[in-house]
């Protein structure tokens, strides 16, 4: 079953462009990751689904229903990390937990001590009085205060400390097995490769592929990393679906999408003092993606 499904989005502020076209669905108790640089549209994607703003064209459902006609309705099982967040700052914690608990009017007390106790977060100080790490674990413990069905994440790691991520991480691995749904927004590439089980990637507002964590990865691309006993000319790796070729003194890399066995010729030309062929990591196809647009 499709948790959230989005058909034609599309968000002009004006002339400019938010997003265009955007189109993709999220299966019930799937991780989904939505990566992509600061200004490709992640945000304006996040914000148009929740209604928050609205679109230009295009349709949007959550749990089957009209994102946008049964809003209210359907906002009660959601939670929602935004990139940044911001509150009242002579409130304390717990005063702006317990208030954010009242909207859903059901006991919420015994989740947001289980929350801020894995997460760290001292309830009774002043939000004033918190770093920017420690307001982003309020921000988590509010969307997730009320045990929804769909948790929505945008960035939400901004500000928290790698231990702190880590724990982060296995709350929402938790949630998953409860059969939990999540979106995860982010462009820290580790995060997505680590948690989610498929990927949209966004550029200038547009979906350029859609794909499985493990197809992107391993059937997509290898990465070649070639240690020679003498300089070798580069032109011997003249040849579609190398990238990222670069040269070191002695050592050569790259990237290559393609037969390997074509690759293993012209490799088997050199003479080798050692080589390397690995799965390259989610940041470098990422990067790819976005020199090439494909």
């Amino acid at each position: 079953m499709s948790i959230i499904e989005l058909n034609g989005l599309t968000k002009y502020y004006g002339k400019a462009r938010g997003i265009e076209d955007v189109s993709f669905s999220v299966e019930e108790g799937e991780i989904f990751g939505f990566i992509g640089p600061n200004g490709a549209g992640k945000s304006t994607t996040i914000r148009t689904l929740l209604s928050l703003i609205y679109p230009t064209s295009g349709s949007a459902k959550i749990f089957g229903k009209d994102a946008f006609q049964y809003a209210p309705e359907i906002k009660k099982e959601i939670g929602y990390v935004p990139s940044e967040v911001f509150y009242y700052d002579n409130m304390k914690v717990n005063d702006l937990l317990k208030y954010s608990a009242s909207f859903y009017k059901k006991d919420c007390s015994r989740r947001i001590k289980e929350l801020a106790g894995l997460l760290d977060l001292d309830l009774h100080k002043k939000i004033d009085d918190l770093s920017f790490g420690n307001r982003k674990k309020v921000g988590i413990v509010q969307g997730l205060l009320h045990n929804p069905k769909l948790i929505i994440l945008d960035e939400p790691t901004g500000g928290l400390d790698p231990l702190m991520q880590q724990k982060f991480f296995e709350l929402l691995e938790e949630e998953k097995k409860k059969g939990v749904t999540i979106l995860y927004s982010s462009h820290v590439l580790g995060e997505v490769q680590r948690l989610c089980d498929r990927v949209a990637i966004i550029k200038e507002g547009k979906i350029i592929s859609l794909e499985k964590i493990s197809t992107l990865r391993e059937n997509s691309y290898k990465k070649f990393k070639l240690e020679t006993h003498t300089r070798v000319d580069l032109g011997i790796f003249t040849m579609d679906g190398v990238s990222n070729l670069e040269a070191k003194e002695k050592e050569i890399s790259f990237l290559f999408k393609g037969n390997i066995n074509l690759m293993m010729k012209k490799v088997a030309e050199i003479n080798l003092l050692n080589i390397w062929i690995e799965e390259p990591s989610l940041e470098e196809i990422f990067m790819h993606y976005y020199e090439k647009g494909e």
